[in-house]
């Protein structure tokens, strides 16, 4: 029987005294020994083992000395193999051990030749070890056991054990059974109520606390637990490839090397990256080092069609973005003629190789992911399939690395070339054009500010109602359709294996299943993500590996998650896409119908896509310069917007049919009679209000859609009616009269005139608020023109 004692023992100090014991597993042999069971299987051995504890009594009664495990080794190597079924021996990684004190015995072949290839000077020892945390854990493990009061700060204990054979390391996650453990008091240990229980509560990082109501040795611990080990390599290089590639930094190749090199057990894997330019076939070598690079070696670029690939390569790699494997680069060599590319491995000394092309951006240029070994059919077209886990990403990576990239040029052309709408762009011109002729003869020369002065603000939007309700929603379903599969893989696994840490675990999914079907808090989504990531996955790995079967439920539940986020992103994305459908319907409809505005004067126009469309408007005699300006055109734009709104509710109302989630917008209309300056702020380039008198109206346009009716709960802007904000009374009447027209047109339906609450900052604020009659043959090319409007009018 192995015994493996950690040195660390005496360094730690806990509030149990620890005994080991063998007393429950004496008690089971108690049970069948009894002549009852006389005609039992196990009646005889049983009898047999309760004569040898009534022989060693040390063995029931328990004991500190850890050198009477080698005096009893062969005593308790009888008793506990009835918990190490031989059949199990060379498959399960279990030890039993002594909880907080690292030492273990009795241990499974497997588990003994995974110590044996660590190396004579290797401890096993937890990767995650702290002492005050260990103190503490072991606190709660009383609180549950001798008073009832359960607290799950349960964390999983990883070992990281290396692999001599392989020149590798290995991840293990412990998962710990006390169900052969029993816990005391002794006479020191206070006497804990329900008030101490909530003051530990809330003051975990207390550890003098801790040890006040837990003094040292205070209690009393007689038995011992089973450590089973899962392999969590391909987990924890996962993991640790996502780290390291969100870090990044300059050695982000070397350490991405290591980590594939556990993943394959390949101590000398090479790891290498390139990029190719799709628009000139060769190698973009400004945005790589040539040391990155396997394919490129010595060379600084390569020319796709010139014969440094072969036809397959160009063909599989190029054109149709799969994947490429050579495992034995001679053969390689043989049938190519002994290419470029063979020529380029052989001299770095490649005997196999992967070659992944992802696509990194838009325009097609091309990364190339290549994992090399020195040995011909370490990487072949079997093992590569371990990469699928691990390819999305990279993936992932190098579309963030582009779009990274993309980003800082689009900063760079927004900080110098700010787009700016037609109809004022002509003002900047001459701006520039004065500075520019000034700068000649004036090193101070200034750009002028750009200031329309006396132009007529309109605003509106079209809000999509109830998006966060409906976002929470979406969330909420697809975490619990998540949790549920979790629950069905381990309901699915206890028929075959009756593990008490497959109830412990579903218990704990169901409580997260629970608390999500009782309502979401702001973290609980990553808390359970956390919580699969770090408890169930590992879990499921091993259970895959029990039956054909568990493995197709697990996959089940993989093949249910999202790629690239790795959760169950079903309702979520519904609801994306419906909103991003409306959206761009939206958006694309008032920007057609504002280029035919745009011919009746021109006027500056905005637009922002938030949850649904909001735009302002601006028009008056200083926006142009060849054009003059009359308040008919204000009035025109303003009918114009009335009835573009009442339009777009039409284009949301239709697009319900195409949208899985019922998304509804609430419109507003905001009326401004009075003139105002913009100006354009240099420092945020866009244009803002000028002067402090017209900061009211920003602050109206900010708050108005949130506002109530005036002595009710009840919200301005509501689905299926259009809101339109005054503050004069001749605004009403304008404004009325356009409403009565399309009433005329059967568009619009029963008018309410409204007081509105005091917003903070503004008071006064009035409102009409008419009924939208939805069109069932609604098309938008059938919509009115300006043109239109402007003759039904007129006749």
């Amino acid at each position: 029987m192995k015994i493996v004692e950690s040195n660390k023992i005496e360094d730690v100090e806990l509030p149990l005294q620890l005994y080991i014991s063998f007393k429950k597993v004496f008690v089971l042999f108690e049970k069948y020994a009894h002549p009852e069971f006389e005609k039992h299987p196990f009646h005889t051995s049983a009898v047999k083992m309760v004569d040898l504890f009534k022989k060693h009594p040390e063995l029931n009664d328990g004991f500190s000395d850890y050198s009477l495990l080698e005096k009893y080794k062969e005593q308790i190597n009888l008793l506990l193999n009835p918990l190490f079924p031989e059949p199990l021996l060379l498959n399960e990684i279990k030890a039993a051990s002594v909880p907080f004190s690292f030492t273990s015995f009795k241990f499974t072949d497997r588990f003994e030749n995974i110590l044996k290839n660590a190396g004579e000077d290797y401890e096993l020892t937890v990767r995650n070890f702290e002492d005050d945390s260990m103190y503490v854990m072991a606190c709660t493990f009383i609180l549950g056991f001798v008073y009832g009061y359960n607290i799950d700060i349960k964390r999983p204990f990883y070992f990281d054990i290396p692999d001599q054979t392989t020149g590798t390391m290995k991840y293990y996650r412990a998962a710990f059974n006390g169900d052969f453990s029993d816990i005391t008091p002794t006479e020191n240990a206070p006497n804990l109520t329900q008030e101490d229980f909530k003051e530990l509560l809330n003051n975990f990082e207390n550890i003098d606390l801790w040890k006040e109501k837990f003094p040292p040795n205070s209690y009393i611990f007689k038995g011992f637990g089973l450590v089973n080990l899962f392999d969590v390599t391909s987990e924890e290089m996962l993991s640790s490839i996502k780290a390291n590639l969100l870090a990044g930094g300059d050695d982000l190749i070397f350490k991405l090397q290591n980590n594939l090199r556990d993943f394959y057990a390949i101590k000398d894997l090479k790891l290498g990256y390139s990029i190719f330019d799709n628009v000139n076939h060769k190698v973009c070598e400004a945005t790589i080092k040539k040391s990155n690079s396997i394919v490129l070696n010595k060379n600084s670029e390569i020319v796709c069609g010139t014969g440094y690939f072969c036809n397959g390569i160009i063909q599989k790699v190029f054109k149709n973005h799969e994947t490429f494997i050579i495992s034995d680069i001679d053969e390689y060599g043989s049938l190519t003629g002994k290419n470029d590319f063979y020529q380029s491995l052989y001299d770095s000394g490649i005997k196999s190789i992967i070659l992944i092309p992802i696509k990194a951006t838009n325009n097609g240029d091309l990364a190339l992911l290549e994992i090399a070994s020195p040995r011909a059919y370490e990487l072949n077209s079997v093992n590569i399939n371990k990469l699928k886990d691990i390819i999305p990403v990279f993936e992932a990576a190098v579309k963030r690395v582009s779009e990274e990239r993309q980003n800082v040029l689009e900063a760079t052309i927004q900080e110098n070339y700010t787009s700016i709408h037609n109809s004022v762009k002509w003002r900047f011109y001459e701006a520039a054009e004065k500075y520019h002729f000034e700068h000649q003869t004036d090193e101070n020369a200034a750009l002028d500010e750009i200031v329309f002065n006396d132009v007529y603000p309109l605003f509106g939007q079209s809000d999509i109602k109830g998006s966060s309700t409906a976002r929470n929603i979406a969330i909420k379903e697809d975490l619990t359709t998540q949790l549920t599969l979790a629950i069905s893989v381990l309901e699915n696994a206890c028929e075959t294996e009756k593990l008490p840490i497959y109830n412990e675990l579903m218990f704990r999914v169901s409580t997260y299943l629970n608390d999500v079907k009782s309502g979401l808090s702001a973290g609980d989504e990553v808390s359970i993500l956390e919580f699969l990531s770090r408890e169930i996955y590992p879990v499921f790995s091993h259970i895959k590996e029990i039956s054909s079967k568990h493995s197709k439920k697990v996959d089940t539940y993989m093949n249910r998650l999202d790629k690239n986020l790795n959760v169950v992103y079903e309702k979520r994305k519904e609801y994306e896409e419906s909103v991003t459908l409306l959206n761009d319907k939206l958006a694309r409809f008032i920007d057609n119908k504002q280029k035919e505005a745009q011919e009746m004067f021109p006027h500056y126009f905005e637009r922002y896509k938030t949850d649904g469309v909001e735009y302002n408007m601006y028009i008056g005699q200083s926006i142009t310069k060849n054009k003059t300006f009359d308040k008919l055109y204000l009035y025109n734009l303003r009918l114009w917007q009335l009835q573009v709104t009442y339009e777009m509710e039409n284009v949301a109302y239709f697009e319900l049919s195409n949208m899985k989630n019922d998304l509804r917008v609430a419109s507003l209309i905001l009326v401004h009679s009075n003139a105002m300056a913009i100006k354009f702020r240099m420092d945020e380039k866009q244009f803002d209000v000028d002067g402090a008198y017209n900061i009211r109206y920003e602050i109206i346009k900010k708050r108005i859609d949130k506002a109530h009716l005036k002595g009710s709960e009840e919200r301005l802007t509501v689905p299926g009616k259009i809101a339109i904000v005054y503050s004069q009374e001749k605004d009403a009447i304008e404004y009325t009269k356009y409403i009565k027209y399309l009433q005329s047109k059967n568009q619009l339906g029963k008018l309410e005139y409204l007081e509105l609450e005091d917003l903070q900052g503004v008071s006064g604020l009035k409102a009409l608020r008419v009924e939208v009659i939805y069109q069932k043959d609604f098309k938008e090319k059938n919509t009115f023109s300006f043109d239109d409007l402007i003759k039904e009018i007129e006749a």
